[in-house]
């Protein structure tokens, strides 16, 4: 059966702060613990002013002393950011304190823009080109390799399973050759997302962690009891998207009913391929198109991406979101 996770971007809504970010992101949490989503996964992001997740780390912390059983992870770290024995230190203090329970997916772009990217690195020598050997040398530390002459403590030893992230051909590529889990941000960049994972499936091979190919995908919902309720919902999502093309960033707006008609041809045509991998409607709307997400694909897990102003609407979303999960393994079993 197809399994169901859950992206969260910590969303700092107009008029709010990150405290509050931060007290929902950990309440969203348990929400998806009680449904049945299998993850919950934060992104690195930086100077974006409507994204309260920069210190992944720190956020899985607070949402992991808050859930139980849901896994926890980061999709992802972007790892040119950052030394990788930090990221070995950081994500096997996570381990130490929910075993079992911590992912860690890693991408290779900035999460941010040019001038935030070098506040972040200062004058560390590495870049995106160096991805395929940090993503190897912190596979070492976890497994202990004491090499270097030390081991990363917390970390050596740390069961945390490595991901690779992409929206282009090359992650595919590097998940393959590694063997490891490949997840798709088919969430906001949906283009590649077919050949990707044909590369994956064609050229993985097997390795330690994983003996055959695993790909997740993102997927927007967007669900609510009406579909003129669910499309504006929806809004505060494109709003986001619109100011960050235009290169206005800022914190995500209450939604405006009737948005899209509202924007010129580029920006909805902008919009149109942003949202091909979505689905905003009622319960029947989520399960048809998710259904043909997931029958199109091929994916072993879809993870749900869906920031929304109001957060129990949010909260309604994802529990209409599984209620259709749940009809189409449901399918899946019968068939």
């Amino acid at each position: 059966m197809t399994k169901f996770s859950l992206l969260d971007l910590v969303p700092v809504t107009e008029g709010s702060d990150v405290s509050t970010a931060l007290i929902r992101a950990a309440d969203l949490a348990v929400h998806a613990e009680a449904l049945g989503f299998h993850r919950y996964w934060a992104a690195e992001h930086h100077g974006m002013p409507g994204v309260g997740s920069a210190a992944t780390a720190v956020v899985l912390a607070h949402v992991g002393a808050a859930t139980s059983t849901i896994r926890i992870g980061a999709g992802g770290i972007m790892l040119p950011n950052h030394a990788p024995l930090t990221i070995a230190e950081q994500f096997g203090t996570l381990a130490a304190l929910f075993p079992g329970r911590v992912d860690l997916g890693l991408g290779r772009a900035p999460g941010s823009d040019q001038r935030v990217m070098m506040a972040m690195r200062r004058t560390l020598a590495s870049d995106a080109n160096q991805f395929p050997r940090d993503v190897m040398e912190l596979q070492a530390y976890f497994v202990g390799d004491d090499s270097p002459g030390f081991q990363a403590t917390p970390g050596a030893g740390a069961e945390v399973p490595l991901w690779i992230l992409g929206s282009s051909l090359y992650g595919a590529q590097l998940a393959a050759a590694l063997g490891l889990p490949y997840a798709f941000a088919s969430h906001f960049a949906p283009d590649a997302l077919d050949e990707a994972l044909a590369i994956y499936r064609r050229d993985f091979r097997p390795s330690a962690q994983l003996s055959q190919p695993y790909a997740m995908a993102g997927f927007n919902i967007f669900a609510a009891d009406t579909a003129e309720e669910a499309e504006t919902l929806a809004t505060s999502m494109m709003q986001m998207f619109v100011a960050l093309r235009t290169g206005t960033p800022g914190k995500l707006p209450p939604p405006v009913p009737g948005y899209r008609a509202t924007l010129p041809p580029q920006a909805r045509m902008m919009l149109n391929g942003v949202f091909k991998a979505s689905s905003i409607g009622t319960q029947a709307d989520v399960a048809r198109d998710l259904s043909a997400f997931i029958n199109r694909t091929g994916v072993d897990e879809v993870i749900v991406s869906s920031s929304m102003f109001d957060h129990d609407a949010r909260k309604r979303s994802l529990a209409i979101a599984m209620d259709a999960a749940r009809a189409i393994n449901g399918a899946q079993v019968a068939a």
